[in-house]
């Protein structure tokens, strides 16, 4: 038991440090939440199984807070309304239930923040499509080799590393990073 405690922590320690490179990315994601919040829009947020879970853990640290008192930041977590997710799924496709709800709820400006660690997950790519087509700005955190999702992201962070709960840690860290640039904001305007 001792060895695989040790074996992960060694694991996450290697995909921290190959994800250094990313600092870049992870400035030019703040800056498009920041641009977007800062402008009246919103940051809607989607991804599958653990990264849904994902989007819903970042929608809450804007719409409550991080660390800092600071007023309520609009995002939305895509994956949320089982309602919408059944009946879209049902009446239209699996692929459809994040693209419809860009459809109906996203305006040009807003962000789409999709997340996959393969980064091919049908549904995001399909999101990823229609906001580009509606004028929002995409943003993508994801892993391997970055998948099809780079195509369709205006900033992409691609974690460097093969498992998928690795990519995921680093993916909440620089959630987490992204939330403390925002909070640290003069919200008051």
């Amino acid at each position: 038991m001792r060895a695989l405690i040790e074996k992960c922590f060694d694991d996450h320690q290697k995909a921290l440090e190959k994800s250094r490179a990313l600092y870049p990315v992870i400035e030019d994601m703040a800056k498009i939440c920041e641009k977007a919040l800062r402008s009246g829009h919103k940051i809607l947020i989607c991804g599958n199984g653990g990264s849904a879970a994902d989007a819903q853990h970042i929608a809450a640290e804007f719409v409550g807070r991080f660390h800092n008192e600071r007023r309520s930041l609009p995002a939305i977590a895509l994956t949320t309304d089982t309602s919408i997710l059944t009946a879209v799924g049902n009446d239209y496709s699996f692929d459809r239930v994040f693209s419809r709800q860009v459809e109906g709820l996203g305006d040009p400006g807003d962000v789409l923040w999709g997340i996959s660690t393969s980064g091919n997950s049908p549904d995001v790519l399909e999101a990823l499509k229609i906001a580009r087509e509606k004028g929002l700005t995409t943003i993508g955190s994801t892993g391997k080799t970055g998948g099809a999702m780079v195509l369709w992201c205006d900033a992409s962070l691609v974690v460097p590393d093969d498992v998928t709960a690795r990519i995921q840690e680093i993916h909440m860290l620089a959630a987490h990073i992204i939330c403390q640039i925002i909070d640290e904001m003069d919200w008051t305007k």
